[in-house]
C-alpha cells in the first residue's frame, strides 16, 4: 500500500508535517475544484464559438484570436491541475496540447506570400490569375481587355511586391501591424484615431528609388499609347453635341447656366490618368466596394503621391472595419494599384448582368448618368434605368427622370460638380443601340466568368463604351417565402411606399436618422438608418442595421452591393425618408415591396423567411472560425471504457478536458496507480494512512456522525461541509454538504435491522493490515465508516458488515462538474448470494442511468453530467439502497427473490 504522502507535492507534505492532514486534503480538492472550473469556462467559450459558427451572428478576428486564447490558456491549465492531482502521471498530455496548438496557430497565421514580379506592367500582361501580382481590380480588367477582348482604357498596374518593397524601405510593416493586431473595430473612435495615425505615416513615407523608375518607364509607355489614340475634344464630332445625345446645339457656359465639361489636359501629357486602388482580395470573393481610394483626372506629375495616398486608404477606418469584420488579418492588407487613362466620359455608370434581387426574372440592369457617372456609384443621384431581358434583348423599361448635377473633370486636375445642360436633364443619357451595346458586353462578362457580373462603364467624347471594372455580383440570399409577404397591411400606416430596393427583406427598429457621418460612431444595435444619400462609410454599421433606407440612391451603387454582401434590408431612392421619418421613430421596414410602416408590424416581423446572413458563412473570416473550430470541439474520445480513451488519443482541445475531467473524477483522493478499482484493497487505498501516528492525527480532526442510524460514521470536512468548524459531533441538521446531505437522507428514510456488536479496533488500524487481511476478519475489526465531505463533494466509505463500498459525488450548479462514482465489494455469505445481491444492486444502479461494470462480486458505476436536482434525487436513492441492501444480507437465495426485491424497490423508491 502506498505511503499517504505520495499524494501530495512538497507543499502539501509540509501541511501534514505540521499535522493538518485537514489541510492537506483541502489542498488536493481545491485543485480538484479548479480543474472543473477552468474546464467549465473552457466549454463556455467552445459553446459562444458554435453559436457564432451557426451563421446568425457576425465577429470580427479579433474575437476569434481572443477566444481561441482563453481556450487554449485554459487547456494547459487543465493538464496542469490533473497533473498536480496524479502525480504527473498524464505529461503526456502536454505534448498532444502542444501539436494540437500549433495546428490552430497555421490556421490563425496563415501570411498572404507577396509574389516576386515586376514593379510595374502594363495592362496587357494581367489576367485573371495574377490578382496576387495585379490585384483583383486590375487583374480582372486586364483579362477583359485581353482576352474578353471588350474595349478598356490603357493603363498599368503598381504590383503587390511593390507594396512591399514600399513598406519594406520604409521600415512600416511592423509598426502598421502593432496598430492593427489588437484594434477594436467597435471602438469606433478608437479606431479612427489609430487610423488618421497609420495614414499619416504612409503618407510622408518615401518612395523608393528603383519603384519611382519602374513608374516612370510605364508613365511613358502610356504616353505612347494615347498618342497613337489621342482622346476627342468635347466640342468635336460625337462629343456632347453628338444627334446620338439628342443635344440640338453646341453647350456652353451662358444662358440657362449651362455648362460644357471641358476636356481634362492632365499637365504635361496632356491627357489625365485615373488612380484605382487593386487591393489582392479586391473584386474577388469580397467586393471591398468603395472601401478604397480612387482618383480621376489625376495629372501624370501627381501619380507618385496619389499612389500613397491609394496605400493609405488600406488603413481608413470603414475599410478596416470591412477587412476585420471579414476575416482578413494585417497580412491580406495588400494594395496594388491601377494607373488608367482618364476616361473624360459623356455618360457612366453600373450594369448588373442580373437582377440581384429576382436572379430567375432575366434581366440585366442599366443604371447610367450624365457626366463621369459617380453619382451612380456613390448614390448622391437618382440614374437612368435601363432593364433588358436577357433571352431577347427587347429593352423592358427605361425611367430618364430629371438629372440637376454632373460630375465633370477640369483642366487644373480636379472632379467639379456641374449642372445639367437645360437641354439634356430630362433626357435619356443612352440610346437604344448603346443600350442594346452594353447589354451584349453584360452578356459576354457573364459567360466568360460563368457568374452574375456588377460592371462599371463609360462612354467617352466618341461615343466609344470602356469597361472600366467587373466583378462578382453579390445576390440575395432570402427564402422562397418572400413570395408570400403581404402586399400591405391595412391596419399600419404607411410612411413610404416607394424606392428601390437593394436588398430584400425585413427589418425592424427604431429610426436613426442620419445628419453627419461622424454620427456613425453612436449608431445603436438593431436601428434602421435613414440617410439622405447612399454611402459606402456606412459599413461601419451594417453589422448592426436592421435595415436601411436613403432619400437618394441607386441598387448599383457601391453601399448597394455592401447591404447585400451584409444582408441588411435596404430600400433606396426613396425621395423623402430624412423629411417623412423622424429620429426614434419605430418602423417596420418591408424591403419585399417597397414599403415603410410606422411602428412594429408582428404579421412581418415574426415571419421566419427574412433575408439570412448567410453570406457571411462564404466569408474568409468564417472559413477560419469553421477551421479552427475543427481543432478544438469535435469529441472523439467519448467512452472511457474504450482502448481509444488515452492521452495519445486525443486529436481535439475538447478531446483533452474530456479526458482530463474523467481523469480528475478519478483521481481526486486516489493514491495508487491504475485506472479502475478492482479490489478491496484498492478501495481502502483511496483514503489509507500506512503510518499510525498519521491515522490517529486523523482521527482526531474527524467529526462523530449521530444520525439515528447504526451506522459508525465519522466525517473530515475539508471545506464547508459542517455549519461549525469546532464541533466534535455532528447531527443531519449540521451538515451543509450538498451531496452527503442527500444522500444521509436517504439512508435515514429506510428502516434499518439491528445493529450487531463487533469488535471495533479502529479503521485506521484496520487499514495498515488491510493487504494481509482476510474478509473473514474484516467484520472482527469493525464497522466503522469515513466520508470526506464538502459543500459540494463527497468521498464516503463505507463498511457495513460484509460489505464494502464508496460513494463518491459532486454535485453543483454547473450540471458538466455532477457526477457520482460508485463502488461495492460484498462479502460475507456463498458464492450464489453474494453474486445475486451484485445483480439486485445494479439492476436497481441501472435505472438510474449509471454506467455499470461489473466484475465478479465487485461493481463499479459511473454517472455524469445531472442537474442538481436530480443529482441530489439519485443521491438519496443511493442512500437508500445502501441500508436496504444491508438488511437483504441472508434472503436472497434464489433468483425468484433476488427478482421480487429488485421490483419493490423500484416500485418504493424510483419515479417511473
Amino acid at each position: 500500500m502506498k505511503n499517504f504522502f505520495k499524494i501530495f507535492k512538497k507543499a502539501d507534505k509540509d501541511a501534514v508535517q505540521k499535522g493538518s492532514l485537514q489541510e492537506a486534503l483541502k489542498i488536493k480538492y481545491l485543485n480538484f475544484q479548479n480543474l472543473l472550473r477552468e474546464n467549465n469556462h473552457v466549454l463556455e467559450i467552445m459553446a459562444d464559438m458554435e453559436e457564432k459558427h451557426s451563421g446568425e451572428y457576425l465577429f470580427d478576428r479579433h474575437y476569434i484570436n481572443t477566444n481561441v486564447k482563453a481556450v487554449s490558456d485554459g487547456v494547459f491549465k487543465i493538464i496542469d491541475y490533473i497533473n498536480e492531482l496524479s502525480e504527473k502521471k498524464y505529461k503526456t498530455l502536454y505534448s498532444r496540447f502542444e501539436e494540437i496548438n500549433k495546428e490552430i496557430e497555421k490556421v490563425l497565421t496563415h501570411k498572404h506570400l507577396i509574389q516576386i514580379s515586376e514593379l510595374a506592367m502594363p495592362l496587357e500582361r494581367l489576367n485573371k490569375e495574377m490578382t496576387n501580382v495585379g490585384g483583383g481590380k486590375m487583374a480582372h480588367l486586364g483579362e477583359i481587355k485581353n482576352l474578353v477582348r471588350l474595349p478598356t482604357p490603357e493603363g498599368f498596374s503598381i504590383s503587390a511586391y511593390a507594396f512591399k518593397r514600399f513598406l519594406e524601405h520604409n521600415k512600416l510593416s511592423e509598426r502598421i501591424n502593432n496598430y492593427l493586431s489588437e484594434v477594436n473595430i467597435a471602438d469606433m473612435e478608437e479606431l479612427n484615431e489609430i487610423c488618421r495615425q497609420i495614414q499619416q505615416i504612409v503618407t510622408e513615407a518615401e518612395i523608393p528609388e528603383d519603384l519611382r523608375e519602374a513608374i516612370d518607364k510605364e508613365v511613358e509607355s502610356l504616353k505612347l499609347k494615347v498618342e497613337k489614340n489621342p482622346p476627342t475634344s468635347p466640342f468635336s464630332k460625337g462629343g456632347l453635341n453628338s444627334p446620338l445625345l439628342h443635344t440640338p446645339a453646341p453647350l456652353s457656359r451662358g444662358e440657362g447656366g449651362s455648362v460644357s465639361p471641358p476636356l481634362a489636359k492632365g499637365g504635361e501629357g496632356g491627357f489625365s490618368v485615373s488612380v484605382r486602388s487593386s487591393a489582392i482580395h479586391e473584386d474577388g470573393e469580397f467586393s471591398f466596394a468603395g472601401q478604397y481610394a480612387t482618383f480621376l483626372n489625376v495629372p501624370l506629375e501627381s501619380i507618385l503621391q496619389k499612389y500613397k495616398e491609394v496605400i493609405a486608404s488600406l488603413f481608413t477606418q470603414r475599410a478596416i472595419f470591412y477587412y476585420k469584420t471579414k476575416g482578413f488579418c494585417e497580412e491580406d492588407m495588400v494594395m496594388s494599384v491601377g494607373v488608367l487613362r482618364m476616361i473624360d466620359a459623356t455618360a457612366g455608370g453600373v450594369m448588373y448582368s442580373r437582377d440581384p434581387n429576382d436572379p430567375e426574372s432575366g434581366r440585366v440592369l442599366i443604371n447610367a448618368a450624365w457626366g463621369l457617372g459617380t453619382s451612380v456609384v456613390d448614390g448622391t443621384e437618382t440614374p437612368n434605368f435601363y432593364s433588358v431581358s436577357w433571352d431577347t434583348g427587347a429593352i423592358i423599361e427605361r425611367q430618364a427622370p430629371e438629372q440637376q448635377n454632373m460630375d465633370v473633370c477640369t483642366p487644373d486636375g480636379n472632379i467639379n460638380k456641374a449642372e445639367v445642360p437645360v437641354a439634356i436633364k430630362c433626357k435619356p443619357c443612352l440610346t437604344d443601340e448603346q443600350i442594346h451595346m452594353l447589354f451584349n458586353y453584360a452578356v459576354a462578362l457573364e459567360k466568360h466568368y460563368g457568374n452574375p457580373q456588377d460592371i462599371e462603364w463609360a462612354i467617352d467624347q466618341d461615343n466609344q463604351i470602356y469597361i472600366l471594372q467587373s466583378r462578382p455580383l453579390r445576390m440575395v440570399s432570402v427564402q422562397s417565402s418572400t413570395l408570400n409577404v403581404p402586399r400591405r397591411i391595412e391596419k399600419y400606416n404607411i410612411l413610404l411606399d416607394k424606392g428601390v430596393i437593394a436588398c430584400k427583406g425585413i427589418g425592424c427598429g427604431k429610426a436613426f436618422v442620419l445628419k453627419d457621418h461622424e454620427d456613425l460612431e453612436h449608431f445603436p444595435e438593431g436601428a434602421v438608418l435613414v440617410a439622405r444619400h447612399t454611402s459606402p462609410k456606412f459599413v461601419t454599421v451594417m453589422n448592426k442595421a436592421s435595415a436601411i433606407i436613403t432619400d437618394v440612391g441607386s441598387a448599383t451603387g457601391h453601399m448597394a452591393s455592401l447591404s447585400r454582401e451584409y444582408q441588411v434590408p435596404t430600400i433606396l431612392d426613396t425621395e423623402t425618408a430624412t423629411s417623412a421619418i423622424k429620429d426614434g421613430q419605430e418602423l417596420t421596414v418591408d424591403a419585399v415591396n417597397c414599403n415603410v410602416y410606422e411602428g412594429r408590424v408582428e404579421e412581418l416581423t415574426r415571419l421566419t423567411f427574412n433575408v439570412h446572413r448567410s453570406t457571411f458563412k462564404d466569408t474568409h473570416l468564417f472559413q477560419t472560425l469553421e477551421k479552427v473550430l475543427k481543432l478544438i470541439v469535435p469529441l472523439n474520445l467519448i467512452d472511457p471504457d474504450k482502448e481509444n480513451f488515452k492521452p495519445e488519443k486525443c486529436e481535439t482541445l475538447h478531446d483533452i478536458t474530456r479526458f482530463t475531467h474523467e481523469m480528475a473524477m478519478a483521481e481526486v483522493f486516489r493514491t495508487r496507480e491504475g485506472e479502475h478499482i478492482e479490489s478491496l484493497e484498492d478501495l481502502l487505498s483511496l483514503v489509507a494512512f500506512a503510518e499510525t501516528d498519521n491515522a490517529k492525527r486523523l482521527g482526531e480532526q474527524t467529526v462523530v456522525l449521530r444520525a439515528g442510524i447504526p451506522m459508525d460514521a465519522r466525517l473530515l470536512n475539508i471545506d464547508g461541509g459542517i455549519r461549525k468548524h469546532d464541533l466534535k459531533k455532528a447531527t443531519p441538521e449540521d451538515i451543509t454538504s450538498v451531496p452527503f446531505s442527500a444522500f444521509l437522507k436517504g439512508m435515514m428514510n429506510m428502516k434499518w435491522p439491528e445493529p450487531r456488536p463487533v469488535d471495533a479496533k479502529g479503521f485506521f488500524g484496520m487499514v495498515a493490515n488491510t493487504a494481509a487481511t482476510q474478509e473473514e476478519e474484516l467484520l472482527k475489526m469493525g464497522g466503522r465508516s469515513y466520508a470526506i465531505i464538502s459543500q459540494n463533494y463527497m468521498n464516503f466509505s463505507i463498511r457495513l458488515g460484509y460489505h464494502f463500498s464508496l460513494v463518491e459525488a459532486y454535485a453543483g450548479d454547473n450540471l458538466n462538474d455532477n457526477y457520482i462514482k460508485f463502488f461495492f465489494k460484498g462479502g460475507g455469505a456463498a458464492s450464489d448470494r453474494r453474486l445475486r445481491r451484485v445483480r439486485l444492486i445494479t439492476e436497481i444502479i441501472k435505472k438510474l442511468d449509471f454506467r455499470v461494470k461489473v466484475t465478479g462480486d465487485v461493481i463499479n458505476a459511473m454517472l455524469t453530467k445531472y442537474n442538481l436536482s436530480d443529482l441530489e434525487e439519485r443521491l438519496m436513492i443511493m442512500g437508500k439502497l445502501t441500508a436496504y441492501t444491508k438488511q437483504l444480507d441472508m434472503v436472497m437465495y434464489n433468483d425468484a427473490v433476488t427478482d421480487m426485491f429488485i421490483e419493490d424497490f423500484v416500485r418504493d423508491h424510483i419515479k417511473s
